[in-house]
């Protein structure tokens, strides 16, 4: 199955090269014939121009060669300390993500989701939530986004008006087929597995039965859940499957780590680190604390448009 698929790519890559080329050589044949036909010039200019975009965006894909790149991403979204503006940063990050996606054309679903005290407005805050987002390259685009965002706005929750700076760790892993993760072995006894019911603000949608899981691997003391399906045995399957995913990317953090020792190479840090800051006021900016882009658009980048960060992201690694 494996090697089916990469060959399949391997021939979609020769075929998107190929079409490459022979737009260049009709372009070629085209600037050729403008010397004797003036009015091909605009025809040229469009050519040029629609040419030009596809090679930039053929260009990011270089940047998304890692083993895992062109996967889906489980995306985890955990709420920091400060209580309601905390969780309500959760839910501005979780909705961030899903516009990303719906400007990409990629498919998600909310695999879990804890909810928060619902606040003034209606607004429902998150104490952390999971995504899963499908889509070619979806985990080579969204890796870099995994660290620490930080918000600083006048919390809404304050009577003062208080300028208030919370903070929200986001981790985005790939999806992992079965055969890359086949050398996880997990031991029934090393599980603790309780069922719940589906939590949510209420409606006809929410799930009355106990479908929802929630894994404990007790070695590792990592916890996954789902809620998505209501079917026990799919949940069940979902949860299992990030947490052999998470189980593999420790593994390999760990391996990384032993020989940038034996290198004597300074490890950088990673998880823990404010990455982006998102400033509400006293003005306007988004800052990317890593390439230093910045921006005054912040409800642009709330809703979704990530471009100009996640390129130059990909740039710096």
């Amino acid at each position: 199955m494996e090697a089916s698929k990469r060959l399949a790519f391997l021939k979609e890559e020769i075929s998107q090269f190929e079409k490459f080329k022979k737009e260049m050589d009709d372009l070629v044949e085209l600037i050729d014939l403008s010397s004797k036909d003036a009015k091909l010039a605009g025809e040229i200019e469009k050519i040029t121009d629609k040419l030009f975009q596809e090679l930039k965006a053929k260009e990011k894909e270089v940047f998304l060669s890692g083993p895992f790149d062109k996967n889906n991403a489980i995306l985890t979204i955990s709420a920091g300390a400060g209580g309601n503006d905390a969780e309500d940063w959760g839910t501005i990050l979780l909705r961030m993500y899903e516009r990303f996606a719906d400007i990409k054309g990629f498919k998600y679903a909310v695999l879990s989701r804890s909810f928060g005290e619902p606040g003034p407005e209606g607004r429902i805050g998150t104490k952390d939530a999971v995504l899963e987002i499908r889509g070619k390259n979806a985990f080579g685009l969204l890796r870099g986004e995994s660290g620490v965002h930080r918000m600083v706005r006048i919390s809404p929750f304050s009577a003062k008006q208080l300028r208030h700076t919370s903070f929200a760790s986001v981790e985005v892993m790939p999806e992992l087929t079965e055969e890359a993760t086949k050398e996880i072995e997990i031991k029934e006894e090393d599980l603790k597995i309780d069922t719940y019911r589906a939590s949510g603000p209420g409606g006809q949608n929410v799930n009355k039965r106990e479908s929802a899981i929630r894994i404990t691997h007790l070695p590792s003391k990592i916890v996954v859940s789902c809620q998505v399906e209501r079917n026990q045995a799919l949940n069940r399957k979902k949860a299992m499957d990030i947490l052999k995913s998470k189980l593999l990317q420790i593994r390999e953090k760990e391996d990384k780590a032993k020989m940038e020792k034996i290198k004597g190479v300074s490890k950088s840090p990673e998880w823990g680190n404010q990455i982006r800051s998102y400033v509400f006021y006293p003005y306007k900016m988004v800052k990317d604390h890593r390439t230093k882009v910045e921006t005054s658009q912040l409800e642009t980048v709330l809703d979704g448009n990530l471009d100009e960060f996640i390129e130059a992201e990909l740039r710096l690694t």
